[in-house]
């Protein structure tokens, strides 16, 4: 049977995909197969949307910043993934391409920076992490992308959360239940949950203090260290995965 891995190259396109249709490339995408990997026309090369699964395609043209694929062979359908937000307050460059990198391998469907009080950052580059994202998606096989959202401060965000699922505080210090005690009690299954996850310099006391008159939000602990920002974030998700997420699955032959 024909795999994704039997491809030179795995592409995330817009267009619908089925068997029989073209699709074009864009002139990234083209520069890519053509320049970067030196694939000739004839090539297979594994396409997803997001919305059809993931189909087999041949390049049928290849130039000079265009081209065009032909589908052949359906491979995979869609199906669910993982339902797990990030709310993280935004770090500095190269730390932040390897997280949102990172969590998009993890398999967290959205992901949302927030500014806090302490966030040293306060511009994004939304283009280039829309990249990030798309690259770090065909590279780990995932069948959708994840949404990443405008960045807003953290009381608007906090405002239009929705308080049917959990949001999980990271918590550095004080009293707060390790996060893989919370994942593994009964009621944990079924629930829906985001992760937030401060900046370097942690939140501030203001910020604490509004946290405990919501509902919707619980401390948690990543243990005895303190963490780097993107290092709480990666070790919450990869927490979540193993007690509630996909990881209990078993990998595709």
């Amino acid at each position: 049977m024909t795999t994704g891995r039997d491809a030179s190259a795995r592409l995330y396109v817009e267009h619908d995909l089925g068997e029989g249709r073209p699709v074009g490339l864009t002139a990234a995408q083209a520069h890519y197969l053509k320049h970067v990997l030196r694939l000739p026309t004839g090539t297979r090369v594994a396409l997803f949307n997001g919305r059809d699964g993931e189909w087999m395609s041949r390049i049928d043209t290849i130039g000079r910043g265009a081209g065009s694929l032909w589908v052949e062979e359906h491979l995979r359908d869609q199906v669910a993934e993982p339902d797990l937000w990030l709310l993280f307050a935004p770090i500095k460059r190269a730390r932040l391409d390897f997280l949102v990198q990172k969590v998009v391998e993890l398999g967290v469907s959205r992901i949302s920076p927030i500014y806090t009080e302490r966030t040293e950052v306060k511009r994004l580059n939304l283009k280039r992490h829309l990249a990030n994202v798309i690259e770090a998606a065909e590279q780990c096989e995932r069948l959708t992308l994840p949404e990443f959202t405008e960045p807003c401060p953290l009381a608007v965000a906090l405002e239009n959360f929705q308080s049917d699922r959990q949001l999980l505080v990271c918590a550095e210090r004080g009293e707060a239940m390790p996060l893989n005690e919370l994942l593994h009690k009964p009621e944990a299954e079924g629930l829906s949950y985001a992760f937030l996850c401060g900046p370097e310099g942690g939140f501030s006391q203001r910020e604490l203090d509004g946290f405990a008159k919501l509902s919707f939000i619980r401390f948690v602990s990543l243990g005895p260290r303190i963490l780097r920002a993107e290092t709480a974030a990666l070790s919450a998700v990869a927490c979540w995965q193993a007690a509630l997420g996909d990881w209990r699955k078993r990998s595709p032959t």
